[in-house]
């Protein structure tokens, strides 16, 4: 079995990537990698938790389009 390797989420990042899928109605291969790490990090912010909500919501709903 393969060890995960350490993500770490940049400041502002999640604001970042919803300000991005929000214009392009697009998440990349970054941005999910980038949620990835968020969502891992117990020491999320709670805004930040539901930001991801948000837009795994827009994914489901096909708001967003996965690149």
């Amino acid at each position: 079995m393969r060890a995960m390797p350490h993500l770490q989420l940049l400041p502002g990042a999640i604001a970042t990537i919803l300000a991005e899928a929000a214009d392009t109605k697009t998440l990349t291969e970054n941005d999910r990698y980038g949620l990835m790490a968020a969502i891992l990090d117990e020491s999320l912010a709670e805004e930040d938790r539901r930001a991801i909500d948000r837009l795994l919501r827009s994914v489901r709903r096909g708001q967003l389009e996965i690149a």
